[in-house]
């Protein structure tokens, strides 16, 4: 099943795990802010706006990962039950991001990379993209996270959502679909520069300063925070495809993306 491409160009959001988890503590979802995301979002798809959704595992899978030993990414030598454990995290916070967007009334289609990719020394080498394919042409909201996939290197390895949404620009720009913007929705205010104050655009000219203030997200990340956040918007605007790295917490910020407005945080210039 092919994507109606009369359709507006698509949009990819991901939902920071410092937004919609609290990190400092094991496995708390902020469920108010999962909520009101979700009824953000239902105003975006009830406009026929496609969407694909990642979240991050916050609180849930990057401490079950520090607990049973996959801080590395890798499974190595640890035993196959603890990438079972972590795979397990990460799907319940997932269930509850899926469950709120329901109730919220949009259709959310769960696209978990445990069930459909595989990876090669912790990059996503291959994965099944009909059923997320045909979700979209039929009017579904896939939803994604990062996840435990099985390795054919490391036998298995924590994907990020980075990881993920990254792969499927690539796959869907090869497919002829249209990617207009993906939104990055954390804790902060866009990208700091060395004063603490939000840049407005990263482009070719200085996105090697960014980087060199850009550090890690407070709590515990096992997938390299705001720094692989912006590596891959970088990567993303190579493809012509531009990022918008904002604030979450702003309330009606993530209506304003989908409806393709200018938002306060950085823009990440395509080109």
């Amino acid at each position: 099943m092919s994507i109606d491409r009369r359709q507006p160009g698509l949009i990819l959001v991901k939902l920071g795990g410092s937004l919609i988890t609290d990190k400092q503590r094991d496995a708390h979802a902020r469920h108010a802010v999962v909520a009101r995301l979700a009824r953000e979002l239902a105003q975006g798809v009830a406009g026929g706006q496609p969407v694909i959704v990642g979240h991050g595992s916050g609180s849930f899978g990057h401490v079950a990962a520090r607990k049973h030993g996959l801080a590395s990414r890798r499974l190595g030598n640890a035993p196959a039950l603890a990438a079972a454990a972590v795979r397990r995290s990460a799907a319940e916070l997932h269930g509850i991001v899926t469950g709120a967007f329901v109730d919220s009334g949009v259709p959310a289609w769960s696209w978990a990379p445990s069930n459909v990719m595989l990876a090669r020394r912790g990059r996503p080498a291959s994965a099944n993209l009909e059923p997320l394919s045909s979700a979209l042409a039929v009017g579904m909201v896939p939803v994604t996270y990062g996840d435990v996939v099985v390795d054919r290197d490391w036998r298995a390895s924590i994907c990020s959502t980075e990881a993920v949404l990254s792969y499927l620009v690539r796959r869907l720009l090869k497919r002829g679909v249209a990617v207009s913007r993906v939104l990055w929705l954390g804790d902060t205010d866009g990208i700091y520069d060395q004063h603490g104050e939000t840049v407005p655009e990263i482009t070719d000219e200085n996105v090697v300063a960014s980087r060199r203030v850009v550090a890690g997200s407070a709590g515990t990340d096992v997938t390299g925070g705001m720094l692989l956040r912006l590596r891959t918007a970088r990567d993303l605007a190579r493809l012509g495809v531009e990022s918008w790295i904002v604030d979450g917490q702003r309330e009606g910020l993530l209506a304003d993306g989908l409806r393709g407005a200018p938002l306060p945080g950085t823009r990440v210039v395509a080109g």
